[in-house]
């Protein structure tokens, strides 16, 4: 690590504290050069995957959107916020957890629809029917079976 003060490339670390979180590292560092001191932090980057949607383009992730489609689908249904972020923590480490530079769209679809089910079932089959573009009727009944069953 390069000295702030003076710029000298080579600096010692002092001391190393790892947070009460175990995410993030302290370090002290002494410039034998200058003889200054100064702190710096170290955590791990973790990027998560490109999306790719249905028509071939890639896009950041983005965990904004995943929220906006749990808002829409539990529109004045009683479910508390804090299941929803966890529910939204689930799908991110999912994601992160296959180890793949890309996801695809659908299959990030798939993962906030396994969400929804186990939060909310009416939740559910309104996300259902604008992802898989429910046509009539029956493709709501169809679905209204399968939640039933569970």
């Amino acid at each position: 690590m390069k000295c702030p003060f003076c710029g000298s490339p080579d600096t010692l670390v002092a001391d190393s504290r790892i947070s009460d979180e175990g995410d993030l590292v302290r370090r002290r560092r002494r410039c034998p050069l200058c003889d200054k001191r100064f702190t710096t932090f170290e955590t791990a980057e973790v990027r998560l995957p490109q999306v790719v949607k249905q028509n071939g383009q890639r896009a950041e992730f983005d965990r904004e959107k995943i929220r906006t489609s749990f808002e829409r689908a539990l529109h004045k249904r009683p479910v508390p916020t804090p299941l929803v972020d966890e529910a939204i923590l689930r799908i991110i480490q999912k994601a992160l957890s296959l180890g793949d530079r890309e996801i695809m769209s659908r299959q990030i679809g798939e993962m906030v629809m396994s969400e929804l089910a186990k939060l909310d079932k009416v939740a559910y089959i309104r996300f259902a029917s604008v992802y898989r573009s429910f046509q009539d009727v029956d493709d709501f009944r169809d679905v209204i079976r399968e939640v039933s069953k569970e």
